[in-house]
């Protein structure tokens, strides 16, 4: 009896066709418009340094489900001080979200297509490791197509 650690062709076939293709496409095309608004701007090296760090730590923040944020939240609520201060950082963000209102709206579309993909890996079953590096490589290959249809365009 041979024992391999290779998959076998159905297995490929099946973990292949599990793969919500629908959803990373939206992704893809999601990452590939902020890609190109920051390229469009000329920022920076650094600043898309920080665009792709932002990007990649927002995916783990998602898409792992051992980092639940609810279990934080009760650290905001514990003083009257603490929720004063979140009540404040709170109305920033709202006057930032209305003052930048493009960057917020490109910014929800690249959040929604993340969560659905996300939505999607877990309602076939597959591993979170496995979402993570295919909503990653989509993501990133979305930004860098966006940059190069920019600079070509």
């Amino acid at each position: 009896m041979r024992i391999s650690f290779l998959p076998t062709p159905d297995f490929c076939y099946m973990s292949m066709k599990k793969i919500p293709w629908f959803s990373l496409t939206l992704v893809l095309l999601s990452y590939s418009t902020l890609g190109w608004v920051i390229f469009e701007e000329k920022a920076h090296w650094y600043i898309r340094l920080i665009t792709v760090i932002t990007i990649l730590l927002s995916l783990i923040f998602i898409i792992n489900p051992w980092l639940k944020l609810d279990d934080y939240f009760h650290i905001f609520f514990k003083s009257n001080t603490r929720t004063f201060g979140g009540a404040i950082l709170a109305a920033f963000l709202f006057f930032l979200m209305i003052a930048w209102f493009r960057i917020f709206l490109d910014m929800l579309l690249v959040l929604c297509a993340t969560i659905l993909a996300k939505i999607d890996f877990q309602g076939v079953g597959l591993k979170p490791t496995l979402a993570f590096g295919c909503i990653s490589f989509c993501s990133l290959l979305g930004l860098g197509m966006g940059a190069l249809i920019n600079y070509y365009i």
